[in-house]
C-alpha cells in the first residue's frame, strides 16, 4: 500500500530521505540501535511474565 501511495505521489524513499537530512545508513544505524536496547528489555521481560504465567496456569482449578 505505501509503495503506491509513494509512486502516485511521484515520491522515492531516497527523496523522503533527503528532505529530512538522512542517509540509508543513519536510518539502519537508529534500528539497530533501538533493536540492540529493546531485545535486552524484551528478554528481560519474558524472563518474569513466562514463569508468572504459567505458574498461575498450573494453579488454576481445572474447568467444567
Amino acid at each position: 500500500m505505501t509503495g503506491v501511495v509513494l509512486a502516485k505521489l511521484n515520491l522515492s524513499a531516497d527523496q523522503i530521505l533527503n528532505e529530512l537530512g538522512l542517509t540509508p545508513e543513519q536510518v539502519m544505524d537508529w534500528l539497530t540501535r533501538g533493536v540492540v536496547w529493546a531485545v535486552p528489555n524484551i528478554v528481560l521481560g519474558s524472563m518474569v511474565i513466562v514463569p508468572v504465567w504459567l505458574v498461575v496456569f498450573l494453579f488454576r482449578p481445572p474447568r467444567g
